[in-house]
């Protein structure tokens, strides 16, 4: 029996095509988010290459991934959405076929245990999205079997392609797809296994910083930028606004004295008021 395949489709057309249809998946609601790669570089940062190495380490997928990464360069990832233990896409291919990946949650004691080795090293959870992390951090975060990123067997797979294979050259271009995305929103990657990053950093620098604001007087470190630097929420306790304060004979303080120009007002103003001298009679 003779196989049919289904007739090449330029890349422009095939864009063209998507296009269409992306437009029309907009005016039914849909946010769409398309992955766009500038140059041949599908990933840039820690993060995004850290995902897309992470990938090429399996055999599984050394056969489809090739044919992923020239979809993805080709701006065939229409739309990627990256959820807690879910990733979607819309890929063009011949037609607009839809991918779904179910990724599973890190294990709570594979968690604990890249915690404990990775506790009092990273100081700021901006430090940590940037990737601006020690040599012994970054292997512990990418280590293949224990790290953040996911293996074969934590990833269930589906696209809508008549494609057999498990991971078809759509799902290809997806997985890809998700590490451009991790240079824009590297904390996709933690609610994608279900784990907060801020656990990663380290307490004792938090408690640092507000420490050393708190020590200067007149300066106080803003809520909103610890909240930034460290990815979590400091509430600082807030006095009631008095009025001032008045000296009492038991409070031990001694009055301040006031200006002499506020002296000579005070005179001034009492001698105004002092009533006017009679004439002597003689």
């Amino acid at each position: 029996m003779a196989w049919s395949w289904a007739p090449y489709i330029p890349v422009a057309q095939r864009r063209a095509q998507a296009a269409r249809e992306m437009a029309r998946l907009e005016r039914k609601g849909l946010k769409v988010q398309p992955v766009r790669i500038a140059g041949r570089r599908i990933a840039q940062t820690f993060w995004g290459e850290g995902w897309c190495r992470h990938l090429e380490k399996f055999s599984d997928f050394e056969n489809r991934l090739p044919r992923g990464r020239t979809y993805v360069r080709s701006g065939a990832v229409c739309h990627l959405e990256i959820g807690s233990g879910q990733i979607s896409g819309k890929v063009s291919g011949s037609e607009l076929y839809d991918v779904r990946l179910k990724i599973r949650a890190l294990p709570a004691d594979k968690w604990a245990r890249l915690k404990s080795r990775c506790v009092g090293q990273v100081s700021s959870a901006l430090e940590l999205l940037q990737g601006r992390l020690s040599d012994r951090v970054m292997s512990v975060v990418t280590d293949r079997d224990q790290g953040l990123f996911p293996g074969p067997r934590e990833m269930t797979m589906s696209c809508s392609c008549p494609d057999w294979a498990t991971m078809c050259k759509h799902v290809a271009a997806v997985l890809y797809g998700v590490g451009a995305r991790l240079d824009e929103s590297p904390e996709l990657l933690f609610l994608l296994r279900g784990v907060d990053y801020n656990q990663l950093v380290s307490r004792a620098s938090v408690r640092a910083v507000v420490g050393r604001a708190a020590s200067r007087p007149g300066r106080r470190l803003r809520e909103d930028v610890i909240g930034e630097v460290f990815g979590i929420d400091v509430t600082q306790s807030r006095q009631p606004a008095e009025g001032p304060t008045v000296p009492s004979a038991r409070s031990g303080r001694r009055p301040v004295a006031p200006s002499r120009a506020a002296a000579k007002a005070s005179q001034s103003a009492a001698h105004a008021r002092r009533p006017g001298k009679r004439s002597r009679r003689r």
